[in-house]
């Protein structure tokens, strides 16, 4: 079987991916965490897990009815590393939902025409209009993390981003949209486990792209970019919530109750929409790089 990228990621695995690190994903278990300081040895029970999202999603049905009837608008935007298990948690998260309700935003590429735009805008047509909910794959904050990475935009660009960011959140909050922003964090060799195995999948191998195989040997790239992404964008009006995404049972569980617990609507349990397990849930000050 021929691998994608002639068989990149693996090359790195055997020849650049520190000793151990390769150690820890050849010896640990698919329930293992492999990252030392995730505060769980093992993978949620797929039992338990399988328990508590039932009930969440049927509390996000019940917000879909809620923003449906008072029209509210949300913005939930999902970022993170490769392999941190956005597209997972955005699909369990919308399964059950209405796609006219709850739409999946996902851009491409900018166009030729669209790189000569005010870089928001076009973000700003996808927006929600009132009784809808805009799901993120991604967001304008490629411009703060991969365009640095891989020079896809000058430093005047980035910096003229992070000058106008705050008050682009500020107007969407105070526009009366409930704006919820999710990074998913994963460790580097859990990261590298998840290529791996997509490399050798022939349904999973349409996840890799250019990025993903470069990006492995950017890893304190990403993580400077990052770290400084949060400096510039974690604000009392738009705060981030960081989902340690290492186990993406409890990370899919974390990230829908952060969702839930920021809305008011009919109906709702708190006792099941409430706050996510703090061990791997909370502000900038718990991601780990």
């Amino acid at each position: 079987m021929s691998l994608p990228f002639d068989g990149a990621i693996s090359a790195f695995f055997e020849n650049n991916a520190p000793a151990d690190m390769r150690k820890a994903i050849q010896d640990g278990s698919k329930k293992d965490i492999l990252s030392p300081s995730y505060p769980y040895p093992k993978r949620m029970d797929r039992d338990d897990y399988q328990n508590a999202i039932d009930d969440l999603q049927l509390e996000l049905v019940k917000l879909q009815a809620d923003v449906k009837a008072t029209g509210k608008r949300v913005i939930v935007i999902f970022e993170g590393r490769d392999a941190s298990g956005k597209g997972g948690t955005i699909k369990r998260l919308r399964e059950n939902l209405n796609p006219r309700v709850a739409r999946v935003v996902a851009l491409s590429k900018p166009s030729d025409r669209e790189s000569g735009e005010w870089y928001f805008q076009r973000y700003v047509q996808h927006l929600p209009a009132a009784g809808e909910i805009a799901l993120f794959d991604r967001s304008w904050y490629n411009r703060g993390v991969v365009e640095k990475v891989f020079g896809f935009c000058t430093d005047r660009q980035r910096e003229q981003f992070f000058n106008q960011l705050p008050e682009f959140e500020d107007m969407l909050v105070d526009e009366g949209i409930t704006f919820v922003k999710l990074w998913l964090n994963v460790g580097q060799a859990e990261q590298l486990r998840r290529f791996r195995a997509r490399e050798s999948d022939p349904l999973k191998q349409w996840k890799l792209s250019w990025i993903d195989v470069e990006g492995l040997k950017k890893w304190d790239d990403y993580s400077r970019a990052i770290r400084e992404t949060f400096d510039k964008s974690h604000t009392k009006q738009a705060p981030w919530t960081i989902v340690r995404s290492d186990d993406k049972l409890r990370a899919r569980i974390a990230a829908i109750q952060t969702v839930l617990s920021a809305i008011e609507y009919k109906g709702k349990k708190p006792q099941i929409a409430c706050k996510a397990d703090p061990k791997i849930c909370g502000g900038p000050d718990i991601w780990d790089a």
